[in-house]
């Protein structure tokens, strides 16, 4: 399973682009880029949509890549991380019933 960064990274050279040509379409800085696809950064929300829309890719696969990643860093060093996401996927159930 790869990371944001690495789909972000193979996205990006599948289509034979530089970092710098992807970073100036979407108005970022190259180095910041970099950190993205290294994983020493994470892009907000509207920044995985921009990648998703440049890439002329489903946005709910890198929303998705972004999400979990986001969750599993926050989990990671905890001894209950398996059980919590377990119970927590049950909460957004509850919730979702809940809203209707």
């Amino acid at each position: 399973m790869n990371t944001l960064g690495q789909t972000l990274r193979e996205y990006r050279e599948s289509k034979g682009l530089l970092l710098r040509q992807v970073a100036a379409a979407l108005d970022m800085d190259t180095a910041l880029l970099s950190k993205f696809e290294r994983d020493e950064r994470k892009p907000n929300k509207a920044q995985v949509l921009s990648f998703a829309k440049y890439y002329k890719v489903n946005s709910d696969v890198l929303l998705l890549a972004w999400l979990s990643d986001k969750i599993a860093v926050e989990v990671l060093h905890e001894d209950l991380a398996q059980e919590a996401l377990i119970a927590a996927g049950k909460k957004v159930e509850f919730f979702k019933r809940k809203k209707k």
